[in-house]
């Protein structure tokens, strides 16, 4: 098996996702003294490139029209662009890439990749669908941690066409830059329950902040609010795109929310108190079931 500490990474992408990958990688993997990979990092605007470098976080960088000259040298590459732009990159650029290297997303759909990548990539390059669960609400490479991924969950949506030496590179690369829990399931599980656990609570954020009739309102906030809201900080291009790539599930789960709402509002308005406890005392059972499970590594 390839060592990871002689690996060449490549990012397509250096925003608050793809620079936080290249730091933990810099930080975890090659900072041995023996170590003689290299990350090289590709990206539209050129100011983050320059930061990284001066970072000592990147080795070489690349502006888009020259990611052509990155590509063959990269063993693994990240792309680290929105859902459609990085299925557009691949078929854009599938003779670049260097023969038996693995190449991996972070996108937050992964039903469109399963779809897709068959008629897309060559039998020599192996792409391994995964979504790491991490991350902060604002963006670009300025606000870029390694420190995201410690003891968070990565996803890994494991194909026909992978290779087990390839997957199990894979699995040491993610427990390396510090996630501690890896999760395997199918393209079509993954979309369901991030359709849940992800999108609808971006929905809901998003929709509490609009319902706001006063706004003022905050200067009452005890805390809760503002837990509720943090991720209403959103990047509207790129979960507008989410949100429409998974819709079935999503609105699947919207109108479920909008039944429970609608049992909640009843009891409020009927003064039925003993159907709002018995409903807030399953919740909070469930709350901390929910909060007992753990997906272990396999």
């Amino acid at each position: 098996m390839r060592n990871l500490k002689d690996l060449t990474y490549g990012i397509v992408g250096l925003g608050i996702m793809g620079g936080s990958i290249a730091k933990a990688i810099r930080q975890n993997i090659l900072c041995r003294s023996d170590a003689s990979g290299k990350i090289l990092a590709c990206n539209r605007s050129t100011a983050c490139l320059i930061q990284a470098r001066a970072d000592g976080v990147v080795d070489e960088t690349f502006t888009t029209e020259r990611v052509q000259e990155m590509l063959p040298k990269c063993d693994l590459l990240y792309v680290c662009l929105y859902p459609h732009a990085t299925l557009d990159f691949l078929k854009e650029n599938k003779q670049f890439f260097k023969s038996g290297a693995i190449v991996t997303d972070i996108s937050g759909v992964k039903g469109i990749f399963e779809k897709e990548l068959p008629s897309i990539l060559r039998d020599d390059v192996d792409f391994i669908i995964g979504h790491p669960m991490a991350g902060g609400e604002k963006e670009g490479y300025v606000n870029s941690k390694a420190e995201f991924f410690i003891n968070h969950n990565y996803i890994l949506c494991e194909q026909s066409f992978n290779k087990k030496e390839n997957l199990d590179l894979m699995r040491d690369f993610i427990a390396e830059i510090g996630f501690s829990r890896i999760t395997e399931t199918s393209c079509d599980t993954h979309d369901y329950k991030i359709g849940f656990t992800s999108q609808l609570c971006h929905v809901i954020a998003s929709a509490l902040v609009e319902s706001a009739q006063d706004p003022e309102i905050t200067a009452f906030g005890g805390g809760s609010f503002e837990d509720l809201t943090r991720i209403a900080m959103i990047n509207a291009p790129l979960w507008t795109e989410l949100f429409i790539s998974n819709k079935e599930k999503l609105v699947e789960h919207i109108e479920n929310f909008e039944k429970q709402m609608d049992i909640f509002k009843r009891a409020i308005r009927d003064k039925d108190s003993e159907t709002l406890k018995a409903i807030l005392e399953d919740t909070r059972e469930k709350r901390l079931q929910m909060g007992s499970i753990r997906t272990v590594r396999k």
